[in-house]
């Protein structure tokens, strides 16, 4: 039995190529995911408010973890599995799809593609969930904050960088914003925050302490995983560093026992959604290094396989992975499958246009089929949260 297509846009939609192309994506990658049965769901094109439609299927996760590699390209993940010499977490999604990175210039930097992920704009680069006017932007992590959804912000970098920052603060120009983006968030009711950066919270100019503010708010503060132990508190800051954090390398594994403990936390509510960025990525690809590219690739495949293995388990939980950008124009022209070794060259110590894989897993993974631009994501998250 095929799956029942439904028509909600207000004007008729022609039987196109692309239509087709979509249905033949959608029909193909739904008989191989083995979470889902393919007559269990319906697919629509939802319009949205620019007027144009996006693909989604009508079934509603009741949690959501987004995942971005920063810089995170096809290259970064193939070395990452060369190195690794056995499959990564990433191989195990059956759905997925190619996403468009420019913002409103070709070449994206991290502020406007987190931006258009989190809100759904096109912006000017440098800016934090601001459009070109420089006007304020809802993101979705507000949107669920609104609507009694739990929310969380991991990273591997500190939490004021520009991924994580465009998806609960709101600045013009994201340099030297770190203490602004601190005091932004304080006044938000984001249940969880993880990453480094806690000179920007109590080492500030103004000589406010956020963190003790935060304490007093019913935050646990932590300044590394091991001081939760088995606790499991309602809301936590965790900050591992003054600014950024050291290389995996040295920091460790932090990013997949946040992952871990970020869910522990949040799965306490009835919904939750958590953006967790694996930052330094990025940071190897414009140091043109291999090797930081794979350790860093590697530590971030191993927070998205501890959330797949908790999305395989509960049965109600939306999984997608995918970049704002690739960084390097990383290629790959030698090395040793049996070694692991790697030989990689660059054209750039600056992000590409290339696209950007993105893969998903779980309730609702079909939508995210095909290719598109970064701005879709915002809007087939928002439509499958029933926001």
């Amino acid at each position: 039995m095929r799956p029942k297509v439904q028509n909600i846009l207000p004007m008729k939609i022609k039987t196109t190529s692309k239509t087709i192309f979509f249905s033949a994506l959608f029909l193909c990658a739904a008989c191989n995911d083995p979470a889902h049965n393919p007559n269990e769901y319906e697919s629509v094109f939802l319009q949205k408010e620019d007027k144009k439609a996006t693909f989604v299927t009508k079934s509603k996760p009741k949690k959501i973890i987004l995942m971005i590699g920063d810089g995170m390209g096809l290259t970064h993940i193939t070395a990452g599995s060369i190195a690794k010499k056995s499959p990564l977490a990433l191989e195990k999604f059956r759905h997925i799809g190619l996403v468009k990175t420019h913002s409103t210039k070709l070449i994206t930097d991290s502020a406007a593609g987190a931006t258009a992920m989190a809100t759904g704009q096109k912006t000017y680069n440098g800016a934090i969930a601001m459009d070109e006017k420089q006007n304020k932007l809802k993101t979705i992590v507000e949107i669920a904050e609104e609507n009694d959804w739990a929310t969380g912000i991991i990273t591997s970098t500190h939490v004021t960088h520009a991924t994580p920052a465009c998806f609960f603060s709101h600045q013009a120009e994201r340099r030297n914003v770190n203490e602004a983006v601190a005091l932004e968030f304080l006044s938000t009711n984001i249940e969880v925050l993880m990453g480094g950066g806690w000179k920007y919270f109590n080492n500030r100019a103004d000589g406010r302490d956020l963190l003790a503010e935060a304490e007093k708010k019913g935050y646990f503060i932590a300044d590394n995983m091991d001081k939760f132990e088995d606790y499991i508190p309602k809301k936590t800051i965790c900050l591992i560093s003054p600014e950024l954090p050291e290389r995996y390398k040295v920091r460790g594994d932090f990013l997949p026992k946040a992952t871990q403990k970020s869910i522990e936390i949040l799965n306490k509510n009835s919904n939750f959604f958590v953006m967790i960025e694996g930052g330094q990525i990025d940071w190897g690809g414009h140091g043109k290094n291999s090797e930081y590219i794979i350790e860093e690739m590697l530590d971030f495949d191993r927070a998205v396989a501890k959330a797949l293995a908790f999305a395989e388990k509960d049965g109600n939980t939306l999984v997608v992975v995918t970049a704002d950008h690739e960084t390097g124009g990383y290629s790959i022209n030698g090395g040793d499958l049996k070694t692991g070794e790697v030989q990689g060259a660059f054209t750039s110590d600056y992000h590409t246009a290339t696209m950007v894989p993105i893969f998903a897993y779980g309730v609702g993974a079909e939508s995210f089929t095909g290719v598109y631009d970064n701005t879709e994501i915002f809007f087939k998250l928002k439509y499958l949260m029933g926001l």
